[in-house]
């Protein structure tokens, strides 16, 4: 070994920051070389120094037994970012010829939650120095396959966050300029165990293109590229759409017998019970409906005005809250714009009904009973329509979680009981006409 050579173990042993800058650029089998002389504690501590991408390559270039040696020697979760980086195949061959206890805490490090933000992540995240050139950043992008990019991480030499460029910035910038002027400083993060529904709130207040993912210490763990975040939204829209009809939020179209059996039952029970407290309220009014059969053939035509109008404002207010539009404390207004607007569509629906009512029936009185309690059933309906899912946020509950079913319980109780309630208070009215 010669002066030069010293020179480079004394280096790479004594500055392994400056040593893991200068390893990165260059190729990954000079890297693998360079570092092989090394002690393992102080090779482990180079390649922590590298950008992720840079030193799981170097990694895949060094033999099995070295490969071997430094990932026992290193943290596992910084293992378990090497190994992500690396095609399935070559990741599985190093992650098999580890100690038991290494291979179950690699995994365990690769693995999140279902629905959290380090389940949806890509970890290939591509980051780069402040020092960076633009020229270096883009040559090693263009060698970079089967990796969609849209932005780029800037990262210090412990691996954590202090920017991000967007790749049309990168491309637009002067030859020679360095990443760091480029950054944006203030881009948000999310931690790894955030819920989808915190992903997709960021991604409508920022119109993000990506989201970058980092730890408690704010060390990158992986990026949720744009499409990620697209179906991140998707699935938080239709897993609130099977909840809001009482299907569990995890069933799918081709999900076991048994899953449908235990997300729905307790739901259709729940109705069940709902449906005899409507036919109950029905059932108070049986000598009037005895009286007047025409009121069993308009009863579905109020309730379904009143379900139709719930629904309506279940929908916008539900919506509303999942964006972030409104809180709770917003209840009054959200539910004053509700009692006013369907005021004025229960009126007009209610002119229609009570025309047709009058031509079919020819009783003045079953079209003014109708009319009035179609107009009081709507507003009623849109009040609690509104005011559902607001309860149930104010309540630490999903406001999507059976609505409709606490929703149409309501609106069929009130548009039952106003109308048959209004009919028997004016029976004597009913009574004046033909029926």
């Amino acid at each position: 070994m010669n002066a030069i050579d010293d020179l480079a173990l004394l280096f790479l042993s004594q500055h392994p920051g400056e040593a893991g800058a200068v390893l990165e650029r260059a190729d990954a089998d000079d890297a693998a070389r360079a570092l092989l002389p090394l002690p393992l504690t102080r090779a482990s501590e180079v390649l922590t120094r590298m950008n992720v991408d840079a030193a799981a390559r170097t990694l895949r270039c060094m033999d099995a037994s070295w490969a071997r040696e430094t990932l026992i020697a290193a943290d596992f979760v910084q293992a378990a970012r090497w190994l992500a980086y690396l095609d399935d195949e070559t990741s599985a061959r190093l992650l098999a010829d580890l100690p038991a206890q290494s291979q179950r805490n690699i995994r365990e490090a690769l693995e999140f939650p279902p629905g959290t933000a380090g389940r949806l992540m890509d970890p290939r995240v591509t980051t780069f120095r402040e020092d960076t050139t633009i020229d270096e950043a883009l040559e090693h992008i263009r060698k970079t396959k089967n990796r969609k990019i849209t932005d780029v991480v800037l990262a210090d030499e412990d691996g954590r966050m202090t920017g991000v460029v967007s790749l049309q910035s990168l491309v637009g910038a002067p030859k020679g300029a360095a990443m760091g002027s480029l950054a944006e400083r203030h881009r948000p993060v999310v931690n790894p165990m955030a819920t989808r529904d915190e992903v997709v709130e960021l991604l409508n207040r920022h119109a993000l293109a990506s989201l970058t993912v980092v730890d408690l210490e704010g060390q990158i763990l992986g990026i949720l590229p744009y499409d990620a975040l697209v179906r991140a939204a998707q699935h938080a829209a239709t897993d609130d759409l099977q909840q809001m009809v009482g299907a569990g939020k995890d069933e799918r179209a081709l999900s076991r017998p048994l899953l449908v059996v235990k997300s729905r039952l307790p739901w259709l029970l729940i109705n069940l019970v709902t449906g005899f407290i409507a036919a109950a309220v029905v059932g108070l009014f049986d000598a009037t409906i005895a009286r007047f059969t025409a009121l069993a053939v308009l009863m579905p035509v109020v309730a379904g005005q009143a379900g139709n109008t719930g629904a309506q404002a279940l929908a916008v207010t539900s919506r509303g809250l999942a964006l972030r539009e409104i809180r709770v404390a917003h209840w009054w207004r959200v539910c004053r714009k509700e009692m006013f607007g369907s005021f004025v569509n229960g009126a007009s629906v209610a002119l229609v009904t009570s025309v047709c009512t009058l031509l079919w029936s020819h009783n003045v009185g079953l079209a003014t009973v109708i009319g009035v309690s179609m107009v009081g059933s709507m507003v009623i309906a849109a009040i609690a329509g509104a005011s559902v899912p607001i309860v149930l946020t104010a309540l630490k509950r999903d406001p999507a979680t059976a609505s409709s079913i606490i929703l149409t319980t309501v609106t069929d109780v009130s548009g039952f009981f106003s109308f048959l309630g209004l009919a028997t208070l004016l029976s004597s009215f009913l009574a004046a006409g033909p029926h």
